[in-house]
């Protein structure tokens, strides 16, 4: 349950989903890098060179699951009733804030990998930088259920109220609040006065 006005962090399950995923696109980078070298060394190259090509390998995969830990440590979103905030990064930190009034649309991702752990990601775009380069301002990632999560930012966006299932609380429903009543009406009675006055004039 995201709870608005509490920080918040990606589901349990991203933190696999994070590791498997980083390891694979680092063993495709080694295999075009050095695979080569290891299937050469089966014809001739010494079988020093190999296990050291083949160590790096092993070297680069207990680096990313060091990172995956404390990444998913570092990632924190929070939400309260004027702006999402985030924050995230091992060695380089990253915090952004964004107003509900400059977001113009959250997306729900999820990719077959990500089907199979139950989790997705919600790309939210903003007035402005949505337009510069068609890409997610912000990104909020392993999130088990994003569609509670979606309605309750776009009641925001929309001025409303947030959505029960996704804060865990019991929220008011409000009526619709229709601003300037009084000044609609006497405006109208305004227009209907010079309506008279220019019919009396014919």
């Amino acid at each position: 349950m995201i709870t608005l006005g509490e920080d918040f962090k990606p589901a349990l399950k991203y933190k696999p989903y994070l590791a498997i995923y980083t390891m694979v696109v680092v063993a495709i980078i080694w295999a075009a890098c050095f695979g080569w070298a290891v299937f050469i060394g089966e014809i001739g190259l010494p079988q020093s060179i190999v296990l050291a090509i083949v160590a790096v390998l092993v070297i680069c995969l207990l680096f990313v699951l060091l990172w995956t830990v404390l990444y998913y440590k570092s990632v924190v979103y929070h939400l309260n009733a004027t702006e999402m905030t985030w924050k995230r990064g091992v060695w380089f930190r990253k915090t952004g804030i964004v107003p509900y009034n400059r977001i113009t649309n959250v997306d729900i991702v999820q990719g077959p990998v990500m089907r199979l752990f139950g989790i997705s990601n919600l790309k939210i775009q903003t007035a402005g930088y949505s337009g510069s380069n068609g890409s997610a301002e912000i990104a909020i990632e392993g999130i088990e259920a994003p569609e509670p999560l979606r309605a309750m930012i776009m009641d925001f966006v929309r001025g409303g109220e947030p959505s029960a299932a996704a804060t865990g609380v019991d929220v008011p429903v409000k009526a619709p609040v229709v601003s300037g009543d009084a000044d609609v009406k006497a405006l109208l009675a305004e227009v209907a006065a010079i309506r008279r006055l220019l019919e009396e004039r014919k």
